[in-house]
């Protein structure tokens, strides 16, 4: 609730429907020209028509164009710069997603390149053949002969029609579920992502019941804007439609990292001294747990450990990776161990990496207009500072611990 008072979920999801609508039409052209191959293209349209169910009699005109500009599509004769722009279309749509999530998840590090080409052409060519499957599986079910002869008794009759209730917010859980689990850059347990589906799921059947009687009963809209209110309409239902998205993927970075919850909406900025601080007591656990051989630490298990928030820890981190002081594993979710020996760090190292965080080419110290005598009791303060803190290696304070 805070994060959407706050506005920065209603930015993310404005964001999302600027880039949908660009996206939209290529986007469901690859996913007909995937379906095609499968002989089942014929049901983008069933399930366009569900996910606009909420426009009411609107729906049918906005799909009927949808579906001609994919008619108008014809991606064997686009060639290799058409397809290019196709999937460019379709990857930025799925970037921009990604980053929406990551930012919830305070996640700085995105996908590589090649993790990026994997997973995005994962779901831009299975995603729509498990929707069909799922949607085909269904209309099987409620069709087979055994349940057929079964129905008819008023007991059984009353389980098929709660059953037909239930099941389209199951699947919409378990799709949402998927996606919450999927698309951050990092680990998500299946119980906070199933919790965020599962609020998600409801909210969208809530929200699209009350968004369907307004669209009934909004005949001014339609005297006022003629032809726009169709697309107006439109605009509004995707805008909540990535609203409910992006609401429970924060409830699932809140149910996995309840420490944050108090923290929930703030645009949290730490102090210079509390991030050196926190970065030198992240370096000591880290060095502790690699000398004695112990598992690594996550940046969950580090904000749970010094009780700050992931988003601060992982910030921290990244700081120090960039100066090479600790470096990923290869686990999922990464954790640190030291990128060179600790014995060789200083305290200097870790102190230098959190001023310097920030800093880029164009954009560091040298861009500031200085005055020459406060540039030189800058340049005393920090040189004795440095002589100071070169001194004490993040290994020797380890040792002194254990003794």
């Amino acid at each position: 609730g805070a994060d959407i008072r706050h506005g920065q979920l209603n930015l993310r999801a404005m964001s999302l429907v600027y880039t949908t609508l660009l996206s939209l039409v290529p986007l469901l052209a690859i996913s007909f020209s995937v379906l095609k191959a499968f002989g089942v293209h014929n049901q983008i349209e069933p399930v366009l028509l569900g996910f606009l169910e909420p426009l009411g009699e609107q729906r049918y005109t906005i799909i009927e164009n949808i579906v001609g500009f994919v008619d108008n599509i014809k991606v064997g004769i686009l060639g290799s710069v058409g397809l290019g722009f196709l999937l460019y279309s379709v990857i930025s749509l799925l970037q921009k997603i990604e980053r929406g999530f990551n930012d919830i998840w305070g996640i700085v590090r995105s996908r590589g390149i090649l993790a990026k080409f994997s997973d995005y052409l994962s779901v831009i060519l299975v995603g729509p053949v498990l929707i069909v499957i799922s949607i085909g599986m269904t209309a099987s079910a409620r069709n087979a002969d055994i349940i057929a002869k079964i129905t008819g008794h008023p007991f059984v009759d009353s389980i098929f029609v709660q059953f037909d209730i239930l099941l389209p917010y199951l699947i919409l859980t378990a799709a949402f579920t998927f996606v919450y689990m999927f698309i951050p850059n990092t680990k998500v347990r299946f119980l906070p992502a199933l919790l965020g589906g599962g609020v998600s799921a409801a909210l969208w059947k809530i929200l699209g019941a009350l968004f369907a009687s307004f669209v009934a009963g909004a005949n001014n809209y339609t005297v006022i804007y003629s032809a726009f209110a169709t697309l107006l309409f439109f605009m509004i239902w995707l805008y909540l439609a990535w609203l409910i998205v992006l609401i429970g993927a924060s409830i699932s970075f809140y149910a996995q990292n309840p420490s944050n919850q108090a923290l929930a909406g703030r645009h949290l900025v730490m102090s210079i001294r509390m991030r050196e601080w926190a970065a030198v007591m992240i370096c000591s656990i880290i060095a502790d747990s690699f000398y004695k051989l112990k598992k690594p630490w996550s940046v969950e298990k580090l904000a749970a450990k010094l009780k700050i928030p992931s988003k601060s820890v992982d910030r921290i981190l990244t700081a120090l990776e960039a100066r090479s002081v600790v470096k990923q594993t290869c686990e999922n979710p990464p954790c640190f161990i030291p990128a060179r020996p600790f014995e060789e760090t200083s305290l200097w190292d870790i102190i230098s990496a959190i001023k310097e965080d920030g800093e880029r080419p164009g954009m560091d110290m040298d861009f500031i207009q200085k005055n020459n005598k406060i540039e030189q009791i800058f340049l005393n303060v920090e040189k004795e500072e440095k002589n100071q803190l070169s001194k004490i290696m993040l290994k020797d304070i380890i040792a002194e611990d254990k003794n």
